[in-house]
């Protein structure tokens, strides 16, 4: 429009068309004027020549002045005076210098041509308003607006500048509004009309984009409202437009196409949504806004669902809490009720306190619950991120929009793989994805750890343990989830093993202790037993049944991520360090097991001590507190329990410690790679047998008191008077009375404790010498004053009965303190046949045959030297020994296995061997064969 307004300007200055004369002086004088400076000419106005500029002359082809030659400059007043396009033009004076060599012919020619050409222009004028009336139009407007300019600008004081040249427009303005105003404001009305007829018709499309956008978006048209909206933005509104209407609908437009986005977010939040709908939206959205992330939203929107999701099955476990919590108050006041109802005042009593089991079913429904949230929902959004990251979404959302640029969209699709899509990496939606994991492992180790110990062996966390394996198979799979996440739930799922084996290692520690306190005296049948030679109870079974039951579930516990750990170092080490704590755990329980059998054995010990230190005079013996339960029946002799004690350390020393230790020594031996087992068992083996020894001499000093009872009433008690004994006539009632009751601990131990027979009796046999040297000390100087010939071959006789029945049970240590006996009997019974002898044979003569005479100075107390002793007592040893064996065979029965009924045992032939050949005195040989002569048991008092 402002290269318009200049055009009549231009025209101004455009040369007139003259006649041929005049037209040949003006070529002529054009052509001259080739040689002159730019600027320093003009046409005249006659079509004569052309006029200097400097010297306002006249230049013709006649004409000798050269303007570089002429001097003669004008001022600016006459200057002005004669530039005929200047107000103030004197035609006289332009004539009178100009053409003052001018033929008048030359002059009218001039004038001629000049009145043509001005009829021409005012034509030519006439047409240029007629064909640019909007021109002209448009100028007034323009004016006008310079004009109010102006105006503003000479409101401003400091534009007071300017007054005369508002003046000079307001003049104008003046005469054009009384020229042309009437034509204006017609124009003005016309110009509206086409204006808003224009507007409506080039802008149509854009009034009606509202709602064809709603349209097209209602009936899922979704790429056609895209490309409606895309093409409503490409057009380029004037700003004086937009100001108004077309704006107003702008914004309409930019209003419902924001609710339109709006839609297509919320639609990405759609956990349904399928691959190709998703790729449909996010395509959509980076053609409205290229500068978004819409992949990057809708993953964030999804992880957020997730996590939501998880924080959902929080929320709901505990609202499902409270309700049992409430639930189980409700059932505990009502039983109250009900127990007031029947006059039972135990309403103090009153647990509110949930039942374990059902909070335990809780509690592993809702790790069932956040475990199908990972498994059913991780797969999923990593999938989506694979794709997105690959590249797929990428070739979708960057074809080229021109159809028909084959070229471009070739390049595009090359490049599709390489474009990246997102400003983000895959690496972030992996840390995204760890850092759900993370939340679910939070939670499931929190609720893990709130899993009552009591209940470890149901299936509340065996079954947490496979819902997480069942997670930790899901997220494995190809394209499942990202190998950071796969790690991160295999070390959960290590971890909790690791939490629920030591709690099972803690539990069955626990019971262990528990059982150990239940003790019951009823012995096992030998079916139960398998076949053990030892006579347990309940209490070794009960044992192993914990023992058994926690270890197959740490074996099925430690199979499952074994296989794994070989995987990964850190793993390796976790189940290394799980492996020694259950070889630990195991250790220890055989090892409080054993504590526990020792407290039991000393709480025996106690009890007797304080039953013997309690029997007062009159027989009354005072019940102590703390007497062990008989309440479960079964056996009630404390000895008999000291055995059943003694029977199931034998039994765990060697049977179960075996069974067991093999049976799960596979649990820990493969991952140290040495085999520790004989080493552990042995220590087992060991830490048995020397609470063994320590229960048997607990058992063996119980059973010595009888057995020195018994010895006490063999040599003191049983009528005869050892310094006047009758005739022997075999072993005696006292002898078979002392040794039914050595035959009553055999047959008790056979029963209980085979094993521990010979050990047993061995030790009970040699405290039996060691108890009768421990006697006839004791009373030597009173019953045992004197010993004459027949009550030494009696003892001698009933020693070699012992001797020859308890062979098998004889120790070194018995054999040593049986010839110490056998040498104070043999000093004592010389010494006492010598003072007989003194005091008695001058007043006594033998008047009978040599052998009667023999045995009779020998019974009335004749001197008689050792080796005669011996030979006398060997003389009734062959005579009697044998037929008291037999005749006292059932009595023994129970050692006869051991006992030869042919001949004479070697050892009770060798009995004598240091006394027979002799010919020192009695008392040194005693004294060179006397060992002992300790009290009774004297290695094993207390």
């Amino acid at each position: 429009m402002r290269e318009t307004r200049t055009a009549p300007v231009a025209q101004k200055f455009v040369p007139p068309n003259f006649e041929n004369k005049a037209s040949v002086v003006g070529r002529k004088g054009l052509t001259y004027l080739q040689s002159f400076p730019r600027g320093m000419e003009c046409v005249d106005p006659l079509g004569l020549g052309i006029i200097d500029n400097r010297t306002l002359r006249l230049i013709t082809e006649s004409s000798h002045t050269s303007p570089n030659i002429d001097k003669d400059i004008l001022e600016g007043n006459l200057r002005d005076k004669l530039m005929y396009f200047s107000e103030n033009f004197d035609a006289k004076l332009f004539l009178a210098r100009i053409h003052s060599n001018t033929s008048a012919a030359d002059l009218e020619a001039g004038a001629l041509a000049l009145k043509t050409d001005f009829k021409s222009r005012t034509e030519q004028r006439k047409q240029l308003v007629k064909d640019n009336f909007d021109c002209f139009v448009s100028c007034k407007t323009t004016i006008d607006d310079i004009e109010s300019k102006l105006r503003r600008i000479e409101d401003d004081p400091e534009g007071s500048g300017t007054s005369h040249l508002y003046n000079i427009i307001q003049g104008v303005s003046l005469q054009a509004n009384r020229a042309l105003k009437p034509l204006f404001e017609r124009q003005a009305q016309a110009e509206k009309i086409r204006t808003v007829q224009g507007m409506l018709q080039r802008f149509r499309t854009l009034f009606n984009l509202p709602s064809t956008i709603c349209g097209s978006i209602s009936k899922g048209e979704y790429d056609l409202a895209v490309r409606e909206y895309k093409k409503a933005k490409s057009i380029a509104l004037p700003s004086h437009i937009q100001v108004g209407i077309l704006k107003r609908v702008l914004e309409e437009v930019e209003k419902v196409m924001n609710d339109f986005k709006t839609m297509l977010f919320q639609s990405m939040e759609d956990p349904q949504i399928d691959l190709t709908s998703l790729e449909n939206t996010v395509r959509l959205l980076l053609d409205l806004e290229p500068e978004s992330d819409p992949v990057w939203h809708y993953l964030n929107i999804q992880n957020q669902r997730i996590r939501g999701l998880l924080e959902k099955c929080t929320l709901d476990h505990e609202t499902r809490m409270e309700n049992l919590h409430n639930d189980l108050r409700d059932r505990a006041l009502s039983d109250a009720k009900w127990m007031q109802i029947q006059d039972v005042n135990d309403s103090s009593d009153i647990n509110y306190s949930p039942i374990g089991e059902e909070v335990d079913g809780l509690r592993g429904r809702y790790i069932r619950r956040l475990t199908a949230v990972i498994v059913h929902h991780i797969p999923a959004f990593w999938k989506v991120a694979l794709s997105v990251f690959s590249g797929k979404f990428a070739k979708s959302s960057q074809v080229s929009t021109d159809s028909n640029s084959n070229s471009s969209a070739n390049k595009i699709e090359e490049k599709a793989g390489d474009v990246k899509y997102s400003s983000h990496s895959l690496d972030e939606i992996s840390a995204m994805i760890c850092s759900t994991i993370s939340l679910y492992g939070v939670k499931v180790t929190n609720i893990f750890h709130d899993l009552e110990e009591s209940n470890v062996l149901r299936s509340y966390m065996s079954e947490a343990i496979e819902d997480i394996s069942k997670a930790c198979a899901a997220l494995e799979l190809k394209e499942a989830a990202p190998p950071i996440a796969v790690c991160a739930i295999r070390t959960l799922q290590s971890e909790i093993i690791r939490i629920y084996v030591l709690r099972l290692c803690s539990w069955m520690r626990a019971s262990v202790d528990e059982v150990s306190k239940d003790v019951t005296w009823v012995i096992v049948s030998i079916l139960e037993r398998n076949k053990s030679p030892y006579a347990i109870s309940f209490l070794p079974l009960m044992f192993r049944s914990v023992v058994a039951s926690a270890m197959d579930q740490i074996n099925s516990m430690l199979q499952s991520i074994k296989n794994e750990a070989t995987k990964s170092e850190d793993m390796f080490m976790q189940l290394q360090e799980i492996q020694e704590s259950v070889r630990l755990a195991f250790l220890n329980c055989f090892l409080d097991f054993a504590g526990s059998l020792e407290r039991i054995s000393f709480e025996f010990g106690d009890h007797r001590m304080d039953e013997e230190g309690s029997q007062l005079p009159n027989g009354y013996i005072h019940e102590s507190k703390n007497t062990p339960s008989d309440h479960h029946g079964g056996v009630t002799d404390p000895h008999q329990k000291l055995l059943i004690v003694l029977s199931n350390i034998g039994y765990c020393k060697d049977e179960l410690s075996y069974e067991l230790y093999n049976k799960y020594k596979h649990i820990w031996l493969h991952s140290s790679g040495k085999d520790e087992g004989n080493s552990d068992v042995n220590d087992l083996v060991n830490s048995f047998s020397a609470l063994e020894g320590k229960v048997l001499e607990q058992y063996t000093f119980a059973k010595a008191n009888l057995i020195r009872s018994a010895a006490m009433n063999y040599l003191l008690n049983s009528g005869i008077h050892w310094g006047a004994a009758p005739a022997i006539k075999g072993v005696r009632d006292a002898a078979v009375e002392l040794l039914h009751t050595l035959v009553a601990v055999h047959a008790e131990v056979f029963a209980g404790a085979k094993p521990l027979l010979d050990k047993t009796l061995g030790i009970l046999v040699e405290g039996l010498i060691d108890t009768f040297i421990s006697i006839f000390r004791e009373n030597e100087a009173t019953d045992l004053s004197a010993l004459d010939t027949n009550g030494f071959c009696q003892l001698m006789l009933e020693l070699e009965y012992f001797e020859t029945i308890l062979n098998p049970y004889f120790t070194s240590d018995a054999r040593d303190s049986l010839k110490a006996l056998q040498g104070l009997l043999l000093e004592k019974a010389t010494e006492s046949v010598t003072d007989a002898g003194e005091n008695a044979g001058h007043n006594r003569r033998p008047t009978r045959g040599s052998e009667d005479a023999l045995a009779d100075d020998k019974q009335q107390g004749t001197s008689i030297s050792p080796d005669e002793l011996i030979a006398l007592a060997q003389q009734y040893s062959s005579e009697f020994l044998q037929l008291e064996l037999e005749r006292t065979r059932i009595n023994t029965a129970c050692f006869a296995e051991s006992i030869p009924l042919d001949t004479m045992p070697e050892p009770a032939k060798s009995a004598y061997s240091p006394f027979r050949n002799s010919t020192d005195s009695p008392s040194k040989t005693y004294r060179g064969t006397n060992k002992t002569g300790s009290s009774n048991f004297p290695r094993h008092r207390h």
